[in-house]
């Protein structure tokens, strides 16, 4: 498995894979608290990607 890949996604219980979000790692300043809120949860990878990753994930 690619070592970058299992670092940064992560399987749910049904299959998906789920991302952190970006955006989030500095000039947070400027950002209003509900901007930083709402990108603050994990994110699922979207399906057009979804193949590549647990290719990646898969060993």
């Amino acid at each position: 498995s690619h070592s970058g890949a299992t670092k940064r996604f992560k399987k749910t219980g049904t299959g998906k894979i789920r991302r952190r979000s970006k955006n989030l790692n500095h000039f947070n300043e400027k950002m209003s608290s509900r901007r930083k809120r709402r990108l603050g949860g994990p994110q699922l990878v979207s399906k057009a990607d979804e193949k590549r990753v647990n290719e990646m994930l898969s060993s």
